[in-house]
């Protein structure tokens, strides 16, 4: 299994942006094979700052998933609202 911690950080005025797109991807990624966990979490500290976490049954699922319309589109918005840092771990 590998997990996703995505931090992203919101510009001034477009955390509504992100987090829109953030729970469209979330829906459809909920679908996907290999798609064991998808959440998005706001933080009760910092009203700028999201975070995505994810769980995929393996490299194969999450490559599948990066290539989708919905990451794709989704991702776009997130970028252009704010900055992104992941942390990917191996749970195997």
């Amino acid at each position: 299994m590998l997990r996703l911690n995505c931090f992203f950080q919101a510009k001034e005025g477009r955390l509504d942006s992100a987090l829109s797109a953030a729970k469209e991807l979330t829906a459809a990624s909920l679908k996907q094979d290999g798609c064991i966990a998808y959440d998005v979490f706001a933080s009760a500290t910092r009203p700028d700052v999201l975070l995505i976490c994810e769980t995929w049954r393996d490299e194969a699922a999450l490559e599948a998933h990066a290539a989708s319309e919905p990451f794709v589109k989704n991702v776009a918005i997130i970028n252009d609202c704010g900055e992104m840092k992941i942390e990917k771990f191996d749970m195997r």
